[in-house]
């Protein structure tokens, strides 16, 4: 069926009426908002050793959360509309109950509250903040287990030449006694800090390069450059990440391996994501069960994978 506006509407009131299945596990029934921690699924996420901390290799995205689509405003809306904080728990609560216990956390202006609200219903997750400028006041309050500069500034930092910044920053970060990461959507970042020897503990990387400025396009596309409206996407990025990823001993995080939702079949963009990084590396996904347990059937994907492998 042609993706036309018409046709993702249409989806969505779909959507609506399985949106109180899709948050239970199987045969659960129609779910309820989370009070207390669910009962462990013997579908488990394999872990990995995160500084001092054991960690489920898929941790949970925040993204969807708050409406940041990266596809259009109406995905956004919609988002937004169905995460209301007591969804946010619940979704939380369900990830914890298939061993997702870490969270990449974004300080938006409800995240704090959401993040309270669950654990005050016991629910527990190790963070791995997105940290801006000044993430002072968020490290004091939430005791993160690690916190990276945010990947899109560091990109403009780059573009800009202003990387001693960045590195400044990770510094002054490395002096509150928590992990600290470079994010970016550039595998040259990447390689750029493992070259100069940064005192860093690892790299969240999205591998799609979607921060490309119009003259990088215009050396991307051989000097042409089509006019492009929203985000773009190329399917020749992953790989240039991955191979970046897999080149340092850090521990790495792979985010967007489903283009932002414009992969619609998960199974080759997981495949292809858990083969080509290390053992000691995980991904970022975000989680939208609105038609369907993504909670669920992610987890079982990457229980799957990573046992065959």
């Amino acid at each position: 069926m042609p993706a036309t506006r018409r046709n993702f509407l249409r989806s969505t009131a779909v959507a609506t009426g399985l949106a109180g299945s899709a948050l239970a596990g199987a045969n659960d029934g129609p779910a309820q908002i989370a009070s207390k921690p669910f009962p462990p699924s013997p579908v488990q996420v394999p872990k990995m050793k995160f500084g001092k901390a054991e960690i489920g290799r898929l941790i949970c995205g925040t993204n969807q959360f708050y409406g940041y689509a990266h596809f259009n405003q109406i995905l956004s809306g919609v988002m937004k509309d169905f995460y209301t904080p007591e969804r946010v728990c619940d979704v939380l609560h369900q990830c914890n109950r298939y061993g997702i216990n870490a969270f990449n956390y974004f300080p938006g202006p409800r995240s704090q509250s959401d993040l309270e609200m669950f654990q005050a219903q016991g629910g527990k997750m190790h963070l791995i903040c997105q940290g801006m400028e000044e993430p002072d006041a968020m490290i004091k309050a939430l005791k993160p287990l690690a916190v990276y500069f945010h990947g899109e500034r560091t990109d403009r930092a780059f573009q800009e030449g202003r990387m001693d910044e960045v590195k400044e920053w990770t510094k002054k970060v490395r002096g509150m006694g928590t992990m600290v990461g470079v994010g970016t959507h550039k595998p040259e970042v990447i390689a750029m800090v493992e070259e100069q020897g940064w005192d860093v503990d690892f790299y969240a990387g999205c591998v799609y390069n979607r921060s490309r400025t119009k003259e990088e396009w215009k050396q991307v596309l051989n000097g042409e450059l089509m006019e492009m409206q929203g985000e773009t996407y190329m399917q020749s990025d992953p790989a240039r990440m991955y191979k970046v990823m897999r080149a340092t001993k850090k521990p790495c995080f792979a985010f967007k391996i489903m283009a932002a939702g414009r992969i619609t079949n998960p199974e080759p963009a997981f495949k292809a994501a858990y083969e080509s990084i290390k053992p000691t590396d995980g991904v970022f996904i975000g989680m939208f069960p609105r038609a369907k347990d993504e909670i669920k059937e992610n987890a079982e994907r990457v229980q799957r994978l990573l046992r065959k492998a």
